[in-house]
């Protein structure tokens, strides 16, 4: 959760609007995985992603994939798989919400904390870094002065 520049994050329902949002600029576009995810009804499947991926990476847009549901406890192998998969493909982060998901052996791969963390406090948003979270999607209806105050707790954290 470092301090960088403005960047342009896209919904991308499925391959085609993906790619339409990357050549409307996107700094990085956000997708469903096939599984796990409050965006799996578009039916985005691996090889789908594997595209996304192969297409934004010529243009130095980063992929993002939605695994942000909580898991039942027969599900968590299942997951841990398919983001291993996920980063075999070159997907450049994972935004997901069930924390218990951090106890299984997970690839090296970027984590993002999804809004559904309930991330709205200082506090919240330390907890998530200090757990290795690089970035946290705030909470949507959080006022600018909230949003503020986050900001500056993470900037002067140790």
């Amino acid at each position: 959760m470092s301090n960088r520049k403005l960047t342009l994050l896209a919904p991308a329902r499925d391959l085609e609007v993906g790619i339409a949002a990357i050549q409307a600029g996107a700094d990085a576009v956000y997708i469903g995985a096939p599984e796990f995810g409050a965006r799996q009804a578009a039916g985005n499947s691996l090889r789908d992603i594997a595209a996304l991926v192969e297409y934004a990476h010529r243009f130095g847009v980063q992929v993002l994939v939605t695994l942000n549901t909580l898991l039942h406890e027969d599900e968590y192998p299942r997951a841990c798989a398919l983001a291993h998969e996920l980063y075999n493909i070159g997907v450049d982060a994972l935004i997901i919400q069930d924390l218990h998901l951090l106890d299984y052996d997970l690839p090296p791969i970027r984590l993002h904390a999804s809004t559904q963390c309930d991330n709205r406090t200082p506090e919240q948003v330390l907890r998530l870094q200090q757990l290795g979270f690089r970035r946290a999607v705030l909470a949507r209806e959080l006022s600018l002065e909230q949003i503020r105050a986050i900001h500056h707790t993470i900037q002067n954290s140790p």
